[in-house]
């Protein structure tokens, strides 16, 4: 049997993927102001998807993240607690992408 035609799912190639990079922030959190900073940068440089969440008034969120602000996800996967390592955040961008 020809194993082109086997049925069996191919795997996604990652060429061409766009990592998602989430911010949980704070309103007075002075480190998630300084994370939105460094994103901010980081997008002039690279290219990576990004959205931010503010967790102000979200029981779930609040609970889930509040000690740990700001916390930085990548595909969904936490990256970053406290501060962004920007060498770090480039080198897992670049994975990913």
């Amino acid at each position: 049997m020809d194993s082109r035609f086997s049925g069996s799912p191919r795997q996604p190639s990652r060429a061409g993927f766009i990592p998602k990079v989430t911010l949980y922030k704070a309103e007075g959190c002075h480190l998630c102001e300084r994370a939105q900073g460094q994103l901010a940068a980081l997008r002039g440089e690279l290219e990576f998807d990004y959205d931010e969440v503010d967790i102000g008034g979200d029981p779930e969120l609040e609970a889930r993240y509040r000690e740990w602000l700001p916390v930085i996800e990548i595909d969904g996967a936490r990256a970053f607690v406290y501060w962004l390592d920007e060498a770090a955040f480039r080198r897992k961008v670049s994975q990913t992408s």
